[in-house]
Formats: structure tokens, C-alpha cells, sequence
């Protein structure tokens, strides 16, 4: 599994012209799944990325959780963070999860993320064409990956 974790001000996700999921002060989350994902791996990456400590105490620092700043957590489905691209000029998804496989670890994370979450959790709609807007603040921005 791949995380894309953004530290934003807002953030927002529309399919079809309607917003299906909107959070203010939090995580946007880019969630791709690989194959051979479990849900071992699902239950350690929502955990992880509740856990982080990437929000400014009063000293600058940054040293505070979700929970601390009363953050919400925007999650996307992304297959594309598995896209290989080492070889020539189009994309190859080997690595990636099968649609219907993808969208059933998408459910279990979603289910593990609000489980873990202190604050709301929005998302996207699984396999379909979205817009995201976000307000990345700092930016701060880290990959997370388990295999």
C-alpha cells in the first residue's frame, strides 16, 4: 500500500459536478492499493497516519497529532501512485491492485481509517473520474509506503 499524506487548510473532492467530501484543517490522503495487500496492512497504515505528528505546537514545531488540532481526514482512492514509470513514456500498473480487489481494500481502509480517526473522515468515490481541491499548508507532504 502507497499514501500520499498532504497537510492542508481544506480540502475537497467533486465527481460529476457534486462534492462528495469536504474537510477543513486535516489530512488529504492519496490511497493506492497493491496487490498482495492484506488487511494487516490497511489496520497499520490508517493507524500510522492518525498517529502523525506533523501539526505546529505552540513552539513551532511540529510535534502535534490530528486529535490535538481537531483535524478531519480526506481520503482518495489513487491507483495511479503505483504507476512504474522506468520504462518508456506510458505508465505500467503491474503492481497495482485489480479494480475489484482495489475497491474492496479501499472499503476495509475506509472502515479502519474512521475507526482510528478522532474527527471527521470524508472521501472520494472509488473508480471514478474526481476533481480535487486542496489547501496545502506549509506544504508539508510525505509518502508512506508498506508492503
Amino acid at each position: 500500500m502507497k499514501v500520499v499524506v498532504q497537510r492542508v487548510r481544506e480540502a475537497s473532492v467533486t465527481v460529476g459536478g457534486e462534492e462528495s467530501g469536504r474537510i477543513g484543517r486535516g489530512f488529504l490522503v492519496l490511497a493506492g492499493f497493491g496487490r498482495g495487500d492484506t488487511e494487516a496492512t490497511l489496520a497499520w497504515m490508517a493507524r500510522k497516519i492518525v498517529s502523525l505528528r506533523v501539526f505546529e505546537d505552540e513552539a513551532g514545531l511540529m510535534n502535534l497529532p490530528l486529535e490535538a488540532v481537531g483535524g478531519g481526514i480526506l481520503v482518495v482512492s489513487q491507483f495511479t501512485l503505483y504507476g512504474d514509470c522506468r520504462k518508456g513514456a506510458r505508465p505500467s500498473f503491474e503492481k497495482s491492485a485489480r479494480p475489484d480487489e482495489a475497491r474492496r481494500l479501499y472499503e476495509i481502509f475506509l472502515e479502519r481509517v474512521r475507526a482510528e480517526a478522532p474527527g471527521p473522515v470524508a472521501s472520494g468515490v472509488f473508480q471514478e473520474r474526481m476533481q480535487v481541491s486542496l489547501v496545502n499548508d506549509g506544504p508539508v507532504t510525505l509518502v508512506i509506503e508498506k508492503e
